[in-house]
């Protein structure tokens, strides 16, 4: 008989977004649940995602520029690193759940009711849940087609290529988003041959062109192969390795493949048909403005809802859609301009409007630009690839873009991620021209791109 437990909340997933939204709820004095099929809290991100990626990126980003390209440096030796990164984060989220009294549950869960949610236990036994609200972040997985063979121990996904045991001469990447652009990154860091196969005519085409342009160049400069535009017919998998049929009668050849072609939401077998809970094809649950899936009681944030599918925005979903089933008000929002980190080589970020965005609404606007090469802060580190560039309103100054590319761009964009939200008039150019910035920095950066884009229209 399964164990019987009551609590005003139970959250489903104890990523960026069950995490979010436990932690509101417990603040506000609920007696709080959350469900985890892996034995350990973090989700995703946490464990197969996010922090291991860039963890192996910082790792071989240290490696190249302090000792140079070397074939000494293997991938399960860098991989390490990564595991004490993903430790020290479980560690320091399972002591957010302990100070915060919140029970934490390993077990997969499955809505077994209205108001029950079941746990089956990974010791075969079951536990069941009564509460009144339920917050579903399961979050999402790689996206697997049934032609391609995913038991092949060189066939991976981004879930699973952290798991290689030998480093591979050469890898096909099929799929150039930002998961796909990030790995082409790392693999080449080590020196392999990376193939990188885009679906579409360009790599991550929701950026600036500028910063498309930049993107593109330093891959190929690195090494990258590039091919755009292209499809699979099939995969051939042996013991050699692996061959991509493309159905432009191309046939690709590497040790491993790579696929980062789109994910799924997890929510197969947890009991939402029943309940008349709506899914779309890829697995994501359809929600209203405070996350509501149509059984008003049972919320659902993060990636297992679809965009904007970034950590940072689904721990503030939690925190929204918690707030919402504890006091049935919610008035905050995601800001409509989140911004976006990509940790290739050199690192992307950008927020607001792109040049392309801006000539289509037919926006006068003008272009500052700051090259890293000029800043004595990235002179002195020799980080001088890159660049950070405003869009201006021409006539009001009016910030309506940054973009960034180079190192240290996820951190350097916040800057001007503050500015652009004030109101009025102080989001313009002419904040970056009067405030004295450190010297020498790479923040100095917004100054030098604010002067540029004034003596454009001045």
């Amino acid at each position: 008989m399964a164990l019987l437990d009551e609590y005003d909340v139970v959250v489903i997933g104890s990523g960026p977004g069950g995490e979010g939204a436990a932690m509101t709820a417990a603040k506000g004095g609920k007696r709080v649940a959350v469900i985890d099929q892996d034995a350990e809290v973090g989700g995703s991100c946490t464990h197969r995602g996010t922090i291991p990626s860039k963890a192996l990126r910082h790792a071989i980003q240290q490696m190249t520029e302090e000792l140079g390209f070397s074939e000494h440096y293997h991938f399960d030796t860098i991989i390490r690193d990564a595991e004490r990164v993903i430790r020290e984060q479980v560690s320091l989220r399972s002591g957010f759940y302990e100070r915060n009294r919140v029970d934490v549950v390993s077990g997969r869960a499955v809505l077994a009711g209205p108001n029950t949610v079941e746990v089956l236990l990974a010791n075969g036994g079951r536990r069941q849940c009564q509460t009144g609200r339920i917050i579903i972040a399961t979050g999402s997985r790689p996206y697997r087609p049934d032609d391609v063979d995913f038991t092949h121990a060189r066939v991976v996904d981004s879930d699973t290529v952290l798991k290689l045991k030998e480093t591979p001469r050469s890898i096909t990447i099929y799929g150039a988003g930002v998961i796909g652009c990030e790995y082409a990154s790392i693999f080449r860091g080590l020196r392999i041959k990376v193939n990188l196969v885009n679906t579409r005519d360009k790599l991550l085409a929701f950026l600036d062109d500028e910063i498309i342009d930049a993107l593109a160049y330093h891959l190929r400069e690195n090494g990258v192969l590039i091919r755009h535009s292209e499809e699979y017919e099939r995969v051939e998998v042996n013991a050699g390795g692996v061959r991509v049929h493309l159905k432009s009668k191309k046939v690709i050849q590497s040790d491993v493949l790579l696929w980062a072609q789109g994910r799924t939401g997890n929510t197969d077998g947890i009991g939402l048909e029943p309940l008349g809970i709506e899914c779309n094809a890829r697995g994501g649950i359809k929600v209203n403005d405070s996350y509501q899936t149509s059984q008003s009681h049972i919320y659902a944030v993060g990636d297992v809802v679809g965009n904007p599918s970034l950590a940072s925005a689904a721990y503030d979903q939690g925190r929204f859609a918690a707030t919402h089933a504890l006091t049935g008000i919610c008035e905050q929002r995601l800001v409509e301009d989140i911004p976006t980190g990509i940790y290739t080589l050199p690192e992307i970020s950008s927020l607001g409007a792109t040049e392309r965005e801006l000539t289509e609404r037919r926006v006068p606007y003008e272009v500052g630009h700051a090259f890293f090469r000029h800043l004595a802060r990235a002179q002195i580190t020799g980080r001088t690839t890159g660049m950070l560039k405003i869009l201006f309103h021409r006539e009001t100054l009016a910030i309506l873009g940054i973009h960034c590319f180079g190192s240290g761009a996820s951190e350097i964009i916040h800057i001007g991620q503050a500015v652009m939200t004030q109101p009025g008039a102080a989001n313009t150019l002419m904040y970056f021209i009067n405030t004295t910035f450190n010297y020498p920095t790479m923040a100095e950066a917004y100054r030098v791109a604010a002067l540029n884009g004034l003596n454009r229209v001045r």
